[in-house]
């Protein structure tokens, strides 16, 4: 069972729970520490559970057929991953890599079927979040044909501090630029020189390990109007 700490920590979705079911959720939580470069999922297993990241941060990638690895998007602390795929309890279509030392929450998907068909809040939060996640889904899509490397970067961090997908209410993340690369599908050498940019243009603040966010609705904004 999870800590109370930690739980709070995490399962932002639990607020709205009855004390019952907010009960039954972190009875059935558990936690695992994944080091850096170690799987929590490679495409086709089949595990039924629902996963957020106490803290690190995760990257969700494909390989297409020509063997080349497509980074989908990054999960970062207090996002939570996978719900599609418990709720139809089928094999996942993606890996998931830790970028660095990472430390997950694992909800038994018997448990998250239960409060998905019995707490009206949960099932509120399953929809804003699955509306979210396509959304994301398809602005990548049109990020990786319109936009170029800085407008990419840009989106691609700004959807780390997403309200919805990761409400951690901090506008701080310890990510390195070969990190942010990694997530936006491009080389540590791109990636330093997009961000310096955007820091030249006052959205973001660069500091060792670290990025800051001045505006993030510019971030989210930055290039085109996609």
């Amino acid at each position: 069972m999870l800590s109370e700490a930690k739980f709070q920590t995490v399962a932002h979705w639990a607020q709205d729970l009855s004390e019952a079911d907010r009960d039954l959720a972190r009875r059935n939580m558990s936690e695992k520490l994944l080091p850096k470069g170690a799987y929590l999922l490679h495409e086709n297993d089949h595990v039924d559970a629902w996963f957020g990241v106490i803290d690190g941060l995760l990257k969700i990638c494909v390989v297409a057929e020509n063997g080349e690895a497509i980074t989908l998007t990054g999960i970062s602390s207090s996002g939570w991953v996978g719900e599609g795929s418990v709720i139809k309890n089928e094999p996942r279509r993606y890996d998931v890599v830790a970028l660095r030392d990472t430390r997950i929450a694992l909800l038994n998907g018997r448990t998250f079927r239960w409060l998905m068909d019995n707490s009206p809040p949960f099932n509120k939060f399953l929809v804003r979040q699955l509306n979210e996640r396509l959304g994301q889904f398809i602005a990548f899509l049109g990020y990786g044909r319109l936009l170029d490397p800085t407008e990419r970067l840009a989106r691609s961090v700004a959807w780390l501090f997403n309200p919805i997908l990761s409400p951690n209410n901090q506008l701080q993340l310890g990510i390195s630029q070969e990190e942010i690369g990694l997530i936006s599908g491009m080389s540590r050498q791109t990636a330093s020189k997009a961000l310096r940019q955007l820091q030249a243009e006052g959205l973001l603040r660069l500091q060792h390990g670290r990025i800051e966010i001045l505006d993030l609705d510019g971030l989210g904004h930055y290039g085109s109007t996609l």
